[in-house]
């Protein structure tokens, strides 16, 4: 089975920074995605321990690449869940020859396994 996420679209708002109780780094992103004459959809996105740079400001476009995950938490109203992109990568769309190798490499997971 495969799991890979290839998406295009301006940051929402600025990206949010939480540290784990198990020491990690998260770094959260609301990706607003815009089709050809479709609404606007927005996609929420978590990055764990990320690089030292951590994105871009709102408004900028990005490119991400991950995977699509559900993950489960306690609240006091019961179990809650929340399905986000967990990213391997958030790269400005500025950043072509960067964004391109990244969305090429996925391309290719796909490819390979389809093949």
């Amino acid at each position: 089975m495969i799991n890979v996420v290839v998406l295009e679209g301006s940051l929402s708002r600025p990206p949010a920074v939480r540290s784990l109780p198990s020491g990690d780094q998260i770094v959260t992103y609301e990706v607003t995605v815009r089709g050809q004459d479709q609404p606007a959809e927005s996609v929420p996105v978590a990055w764990i321990n990320p690089p030292a740079r951590r994105g871009a400001p709102p408004g900028e476009v990005v490119v991400v690449v991950g995977r699509v995950r559900r993950r489960f938490f306690r609240t006091p109203a019961g179990t809650g869940s929340r399905t986000e992109v967990l990213a391997e990568a958030v790269i400005p769309a500025r950043q072509r020859k960067r964004a391109q190798a990244a969305t090429e490499s996925a391309v290719a997971k796909v490819a390979a396994r389809v093949a």
